[in-house]
């Protein structure tokens, strides 16, 4: 047992050690101490919690610790690279989850003992539930969609947005309820509310698009979080308080600069339904025809370029060509040319997916660079490799007002002296749209699987 100056001095320790962290976690030349600092606040705040005097039943916490814990250790040992954006939508619902139960175990003990709770603890209860369950049932749809486990296209019907309104105009009513006649209020009313605001959860993810979850999992990101702080105000944990704010408030900001990438408001990522319809948008590519290369002539491009950036997307995860393109840009290099990768802020399918991708394969951090930064090299750049992008590079979003992509900020791949783009085949990316890329002069496709397509360029490069 510690006494509560210690046990407040310490929580100030954890959080001042979350703060350093998430600041060093905004660098891959950082993250990694960054959340070695982020681990240790965790650890502190923990061994605090249970050594305070609040803290009655060790054998439940350690089977929750024992249980709790080899699931993590299991999922982080074998969920593959290109399913950690599932990973980490379950962690948010699993978050929201634990917010929601643990206000409801709050608000159900107060109503068992008679006890009454003051305004404000009310209020926190009430929404600790309300974010907790959109958060669980919003993650879980955006886990079915991208485990492909339903549609990724958005789902609409007639009315939809009425439909949400109302149904929120009704939660809110509730819980007005719940808090101002706590002593009178029916139980059925609690629970209604639960099942309404798990319901809201699912209907305000179905109509979003694929194009857009990686905004919607950062946005989910941060509702965990501040589900997370009203419960710290629920059972009076200032450190939960402060951690939940910090992943609220990281989690809107960053929601926001990835809006901001995308030259979209927030608003119409929530209820744009983006990518719902194709058929006005963008340019036809009837008539239009597009350069293949092979191997050999790829090889030859690659080996006497002087200067080579390569454009990651979601197609290297999913090939898990990671280890390939390193060999490859060793290779380029050892031949006298420098190799650079640009990092699109929503390349892949959730923030820093490159970033974390490439560096398992030990490419240098200073090899990545982000879009503002390597926009301005493209045009004195011998050979641009887009590997598995596709819309972030797509010229329309500068050039068709009627693309559904016009104004986003792109890599400007098709500045480059030339282009290789490798890819399966030609479908559209999220946006659902042709790309103009594919079809520019000084584009050449290299198609099929990114790994195979690599290995073969790797062994035909050393040959050079």
């Amino acid at each position: 047992m510690i006494s509560i100056a210690v046990e407040r001095l310490l929580y100030l320790v954890a959080s001042v050690l979350f703060i350093i962290g998430l600041k060093r976690l905004g660098s891959p030349e950082t993250a990694r101490k960054g959340n070695q600092l982020s681990s240790l606040g965790m650890l502190i705040a923990v061994i605090v919690t249970l050594l305070s005097t609040k803290t009655i039943e060790y054998g439940t916490i350690a089977a929750g610790l024992l249980v709790g814990g080899a699931l993590g250790l299991w999922m982080a040992r074998t969920v593959a690279m290109t399913s950690m954006p599932q990973m980490v939508a379950l962690l948010n619902g699993l978050g929201g989850g634990a917010s929601l139960l643990v206000a409801s175990a709050e608000y159900l003990h107060g109503v068992q003992v008679g006890a009454t709770s003051t305004f404000d603890v009310a209020i926190s209860t009430h929404l600790g539930v309300l974010i907790g369950a959109v958060t669980l049932t919003g993650s879980a749809i955006a886990w079915a969609k991208l485990q492909e486990v339903m549609s990724g296209k958005p789902i609409v019907f007639g009315g939809q947005k009425v439909v949400n309104s109302l149904l929120f105009a009704v939660i809110l009513g509730f819980i007005t309820w719940l808090v101002a006649s706590p002593a009178t209020v029916p139980m059925w009313a609690f629970y209604t509310l639960v099942a309404l605001a798990l319901l809201i959860g699912v209907l305000l993810v179905i109509p979003i698009g694929g194009a857009d979850m990686p905004v919607v999992i950062s946005l989910l990101n941060s509702y965990s979080g501040i589900a997370a702080a009203m419960t710290g105000f629920v059972i009076k944990s200032e450190v939960l308080v402060i951690s939940g704010a910090l992943v609220g408030s990281s989690g809107i900001i960053l929601s926001q600069i990835m809006c901001k990438a995308m030259n979209r408001s927030l608003t119409n990522v929530l209820f744009g339904a983006f990518g719902a319809t194709t058929a006005a948008s963008g340019k036809s590519a009837a008539g239009l025809t597009v350069k293949e290369t092979n191997i050999e002539e790829a090889a030859l491009q690659l080996a006497y370029a002087q200067s080579v950036i390569v454009v990651p997307g979601y197609g290297l995860a999913v090939a898990q060509a990671q280890h390939q393109v390193r060999e490859l840009m060793e290779l380029i290099e050892k031949r006298g040319g420098t190799v650079k990768f640009a990092i699109h802020p929503v390349a892949g399918r959730m923030p820093g997916h490159m970033n974390v991708l490439l560096a398992e394969s030990n490419v240098p951090y200073d090899k990545l660079v982000d879009m503002d930064e390597i926009n301005g090299e493209f045009e004195r750049t011998d050979v641009c490799l887009v590997i598995g992008a596709n819309d972030v590079v797509n010229p329309a979003a500068r050039t068709d007002t009627s693309s559904p992509i016009y104004g986003m900020p792109i890599l400007n791949a098709d500045y480059a002296k030339r282009c290789i783009v490798m890819k399966r085949g030609m479908s559209a990316g999220f946006a659902g749209i042709e790309n103009e890329l594919f079809y520019g002069e000084k584009t050449q496709m290299l198609f099929g699987n990114a790994k195979d397509t690599l290995v073969k360029l790797v062994a035909e490069v050393k040959q050079v």
